[in-house]
């Protein structure tokens, strides 16, 4: 989404610990070691563990009008479990910088410092007035690569965005007209037009591009915030998405990439500076706000991880639930190195929760 910047909300922590889970592979991970910097071993599982903590920390929060408190509890208990990780990373997306942000800004160290150096983009919340609103989509985010392989947006935040999944990953270009993308990836899908469903961010900025699609007889899935859930649909089947157009933020971008990565999908990005000012910076910076940014260009590495958890219920995944004597979650976790999608479901005993939040607060 694009929601993000104001004053910051009161900073509240709920926090846990997991009790257990039950896996799904969707494909079966290889014995294949990774080839980069970041630790060998499938680090997206304790990845996991910290999307959970932030979702259920916000997930409190759902329905109650009050973002602010839920990316605050969100930011704490994500923080508090990254600390908790055997792995050496630098935040180098996040929640802005050191000033702006008290906690997981931009610079911030995170995990126990072992290991080689990695690269951090975390969204504790994906859609934060999503979770104030009780709407669908929004997320607990984070996405590791190694060190100095995330690309530096500068003080470019927003991008224009194109994602499809595997299937027409090799056809579509950015620079292309809307209505020639969306009859390649229904020619690549073997579907008509009509029956291509595309996501796009509810704007007004996007009237004209949501005008474009409509008119090839291609659908529209008009999404509040939550860009990140929105681009993974696209590039995952069963979601009922084929694609995802149009302007978001380009940090969400960047966390997208890692993602698709994992799934043989594409990204293209090209930069949208606000106002001259932001394209003067942007050319400072030695940006080409022209260029098309292919996804090996977001993330240089193939050595990625990605880890998600539903706050509330969407496309990808569904929201956290509060039976009583348990918490229920849904992630999802990738690995690009190894092409590796897993579901994970996992119940929480909710006074194991409780007494970890009353040691933290």
């Amino acid at each position: 989404g694009d929601t993000r910047g104001g004053a910051p909300g009161p900073r509240s922590t709920r926090t846990g610990r997991r009790r257990n889970s039950k896996v799904r592979n969707n494909v079966a991970e290889t014995t294949q070691q990774g080839s980069g910097n970041v630790a060998d071993r499938n680090l997206a599982l304790e990845l996991v563990r910290v999307t959970e903590a932030a979702a259920i920390a916000g997930g409190h929060w759902v329905g109650a009008g009050d973002k602010n408190s839920a990316d605050g509890a969100a930011v704490d208990a994500m923080r508090s479990f990254l600390s908790t990780v055997d792995f050496n990373g630098t935040v180098v997306i996040g929640e802005g910088e050191k000033d702006e942000a008290p906690m997981l800004f931009n610079g911030e160290q995170v995990g126990s410092g072992a290991g080689p150096a990695s690269d951090v983009a975390v969204d504790p919340i994906d859609g934060t007035r999503l979770t104030a609103l009780g709407m669908n989509n929004a997320l607990a985010v984070i996405a590791v690569a190694d060190g100095g392989s995330m690309f530096d947006p500068s003080a470019v935040f927003y991008m224009d965005k194109l994602v499809v999944g595997p299937e027409a990953a090799d056809m579509v270009d950015l620079r292309l007209p809307v209505k020639q993308n969306i009859h390649l990836v229904a020619k690549a899908k073997g579907v008509k037009p009509n029956q291509v469903t595309v996501c796009v961010l509810d704007r007004p900025r996007h009237q004209g591009l949501v005008e474009e699609i409509r008119a090839t007889g291609a659908r529209t899935r008009m999404i509040l915030d939550g860009d990140v859930a929105g681009a993974i649909a696209a590039c995952r089947e069963g979601t009922g998405v084929d694609m995802m157009m149009g302007i978001g933020g380009t940090p969400e971008g960047i966390v997208t990439a890692c993602a698709v990565k994992a799934t043989g999908g594409v990204i293209q990005g090209r930069l949208a500076p606000t106002d001259e000012t932001e394209r003067q910076k942007a050319e400072e910076a030695g940006l080409d706000v022209d260029r098309i940014l292919t996804t090996d260009e977001l993330v240089t590495s193939d050595n990625c991880f990605f880890a998600a958890t539903g706050i509330t219920d969407g496309d990808l995944l569904r929201g956290v639930r509060y039976r009583g004597r348990t918490i229920t979650t849904q992630s999802i976790v990738m690995r690009s190195h190894s092409g590796t999608v897993r579901m994970v479901e996992a119940e929480h005993l909710a006074t194991k929760w409780e007494k970890y939040e009353r040691r933290q607060g």
